[in-house]
């Protein structure tokens, strides 16, 4: 089987529209997203009300998961692109989590896989 990576890419989620664009562009379509909370290094600036109201100390922010795989030979180059279109220079910027992907299975009739894809 041609080798896969599955790319995890978590960051603020005003970045979802790019990051739609770049996999466009490389021409991957499939994606999870989720609304994710995160800490990290960054100050939450988690005064809001509701949280104090409950004598709660959160440090978590919104941000926006995005899950797709790729084909190896095309990872660097929408790294690269990620990367570049995503970064203020700033702390909360995000993290891309990289994976080697063994199989994938479509449900509907148990095809196995990166034909599949």
């Amino acid at each position: 089987m041609k080798a896969l990576k599955k790319i995890e890419i978590i960051t603020r989620p005003e970045n979802l529209d790019k990051i739609k664009k770049i996999l466009a562009k490389n021409e991957y379509s499939g994606m999870t997203v989720m609304a994710v909370m995160g800490a990290g290094h960054q100050d939450s600036g988690a005064d809001a009300e509701e949280f104090q109201e409950m004598n709660m100390d959160v440090n978590l922010l919104p941000k926006v998961m995005v899950m797709t795989v790729v084909w190896e030979e095309d990872l660097e180059e929408i790294l690269y692109e990620l990367q570049t279109n995503l970064t203020t220079g700033s702390v909360g910027d995000g993290k891309i989590f990289i994976s080697s992907v063994e199989d994938v299975m479509r449900i509907r009739n148990g095809e196995r896989g990166a034909d599949i894809l």
